[in-house]
């Protein structure tokens, strides 16, 4: 278990995809730390944002093959989390900070 929440959550995924879930389904997308557990991303949520999470599911985004100056290289292997609050619930993850 991490101590650090904010070492959990790192980022808030903003597309149009995760727009759309916003608005159906009232989930919202997380980057977060490779080594993080649903629980893990389930309180970290919770303690920042102050609201109830219903269920988390998280995935691992395999880092693509990119071309850089003739030589082959790739980007990082990542985790992402879909965060699923609780009826009347919401984030504002446009904040500016």
């Amino acid at each position: 278990m991490t101590t650090n929440i904010y070492e959990v959550i790192r980022a808030p995924r903003v597309s149009e995809k995760t727009a759309r879930l916003q608005e159906v389904s009232n989930q919202y997308v997380f980057e977060v730390a490779t080594t993080a557990t649903k629980a893990d991303v389930k309180a970290a949520v919770e303690q920042i944002f102050d609201v109830k999470v219903e269920s988390v599911n998280v995935v691992n985004v395999k880092g693509k093959s990119k071309a850089f100056r003739s030589r082959m290289g790739s980007r990082k292997d990542w985790r992402k989390a879909y965060v699923k609050l609780a009826d009347g619930q919401a984030i504002d993850v446009t904040a500016k900070a």
